[in-house]
């Protein structure tokens, strides 16, 4: 909550934290307004829309994150592994070469997220049953596809307007997030959330082996096919709105496991946390560190590969 307000504290405009606190509460309290209008539309307009996402977009990732390494039983899994990251990418350079309409740069990304996801899936299916090494085959096949359809976007597209467009979408920002598209976006982060909290005990069997938990009576294609339906679909929402940002559903969940243990009862919710504070801390640096913002991506790439190495430097030490 404190990393919450002391984002929409600052800024290009300092905003004092009395101030911001005023302001969130007038619209239930009946306060006596000494704030400026344009102060009020910094706090409320601009930068509220942006950490109510910056909080759903870091808890979706990392929360997916630590399903997906659940899930695969392998800690450098991040949410990215089935290709929604590269076929969102191309639904959203798509669309930025055909239409200027944000919206639709959010829907069609979303939709090629979950079409690279379905390819990934029907690509992986052996026998009637979805092996965890074909899926992740599969993930790189389909990935590839995409990054190089990207890529072909990138080069027939118009060198001044369109393509600096692309690449910075694909370089991930909250900037041109607004409340319509909040509202569009968080009953789904909801229900993907929900579902996996909801089945974060049965992770720690998949987490065992496929074997020994079919020994002890889990339908594992049942429970694998929610998990991987409800992780994908609340990290193509993510990416939908905030373009690919890479190494939190990596990093997060290793932070996780040194508060709380493997056991994913506690790790889902711990990185979920851990997630969204941290997404909202470098989008406040990414607006504040310089004249013009950074991408989100460019510092989460820069904080999370020295993090990760340190953590992998601790484990192996610690046996």
């Amino acid at each position: 909550m404190l990393v919450v307000f002391f984002s929409l504290c600052l800024g290009r405009v300092t905003i004092p934290f009395a101030t911001v606190v005023k302001i969130l509460f007038s619209s239930i309290l009946p306060l006596e307004p000494d704030w400026s209008a344009t102060t009020y539309s910094v706090v409320v307009d601009v930068r509220l829309p942006r950490i109510l996402a910056g909080l759903m977009v870091g808890a979706a990732l990392s929360i997916s994150g630590a399903s997906f390494q659940g899930v695969f039983q392998n800690p450098l899994v991040s949410p990215h592994i089935l290709g929604v990251a590269s076929g969102a990418g191309f639904g959203a350079g798509l669309a930025i070469l055909l239409f200027d309409n944000l919206v639709l740069v959010h829907l069609v990304s979303f939709a090629f997220g979950l079409v690279s996801v379905g390819m990934t899936y029907a690509l992986s299916r052996v026998y009637k049953t979805t092996p965890i090494l074909m899926l992740v085959l599969s993930g790189i096949v389909v990935g590839s596809l995409f990054s190089a359809l990207t890529s072909f976007l990138k080069y027939i597209a118009d060198p001044m307007n369109k393509m600096p467009a692309i690449v910075f979408w694909l370089l991930g920002s909250l900037n041109h997030v607004s409340f319509k598209d909040i509202l569009i976006t968080t009953p789904i982060f909801i229900v993907c959330i929900a579902t996996l909290l909801m089945v974060r005990w049965q992770i720690n069997l998949l987490a065992m082996g496929e074997e020994d938990a079919k020994s002890l009576g889990v339908n594992t294609e049942i429970l694998k096919t929610l998990i991987i339906v409800s992780a994908t679909i609340a990290t193509a929402s993510a990416v939908c709105i905030s373009g690919i940002i890479g190494w939190i559903g990596i990093m997060i969940p290793h932070i996780g496991r040194l508060i709380v243990g493997p056991d994913h009862k506690y790790l889902l919710p711990i990185s979920m946390l851990i997630g969204a504070a941290y997404l909202v801390a470098v989008d406040t640096i990414a607006r504040t560190a310089l004249a013009t913002e950074i991408p989100i991506g460019i510092l989460t790439a820069i904080f999370g590969a020295p993090v990760f190495a340190f953590l992998l430097r601790k484990t192996q030490k610690a046996g």
